[in-house]
């Protein structure tokens, strides 16, 4: 595994616990790319079938945890401890869900126009807002990534605290989905990119390459268009 566990969501400590879980979870440093899911969708079980075979312990006390309707003062320290870890780790299951769907899209839309998820560190890219995104939907896999839509790559975040959050928890899907629902918000892909010189003379094998890749996006951006023409008759 890369890295991502149950520890790895920020924890905060016993005097930031405030009344209500969900808020002093996303005030919690370390969980700032959460967005917060409402409390509607979490009471819906429909919305939450299947995970109670991932959340196998702790389960319905991690849920009543969440919803702030788990009775603390009955259990003792270390049970609350582990009720809190598990908590967070079906927060992050149900976030997964939540932030595809349309309420969550619209989230994660407003964070990505704040730049909240920072900016692209490619320099041609010019401070490109970008979005977390998941190398793997399984859990405990894959950490978190961020992706910048105008060069279409992948970056590992600057903070170690977001660097070890499970990428299970934002999915393989959302930045794509987030641009298909707001298409408007995808920035016009760039052609620049820095071309290595030496006395002014592109180096032969690295100008080769930039042609080869030239065809191989002018052959892709051609089969779209036609794919387009097609669905359109």
């Amino acid at each position: 595994m890369e890295g991502a566990a149950l520890d790895d969501v920020s924890t905060g400590s016993d005097s930031d616990y405030s009344k209500y879980w969900i808020d002093w979870f996303l005030n919690t440093k370390g969980n700032e790319y959460f967005c917060e899911v409402d409390e509607d969708y979490i009471l819906d079980r429909f919305n939450l079938t299947g995970l109670n075979a991932e959340v196998q312990h702790y389960y319905l006390e991690a849920l009543d945890m969440i919803t702030d309707n788990l009775d603390e003062d009955s259990l003792d320290e270390k049970v609350r401890d582990e009720i809190d870890k598990v908590a967070r780790h079906l927060y992050g299951l149900i976030h997964a869900r939540f932030v595809i769907t349309t309420r969550g899209l619209a989230k994660m839309l407003d964070k990505y126009k704040k730049a909240e998820f920072g900016r692209c560190p490619r320099v041609l890219c010019n401070l490109q807002p970008l979005l977390p995104v998941g190398l793997s939907d399984i859990p405990m896999n894959k950490t978190v990534k961020l992706y910048c839509p105008r060069c279409e790559d992948i970056y590992n975040p600057k903070s170690s605290r977001h660097a070890t959050i499970d990428g299970a928890y934002f999915g393989t899907s959302v930045p794509h989905m987030l641009f298909q629902v707001h298409p408007s918000y995808l920035p016009t892909k760039s052609g620049d990119r820095y071309v290595p010189r030496i006395f002014g003379f592109k180096v032969h094998d690295i100008a080769e390459q930039h042609r080869w890749q030239d065809r191989a996006r002018e052959s892709y951006e051609e089969k779209i268009r036609e794919e387009r023409k097609r669905l359109e008759n």
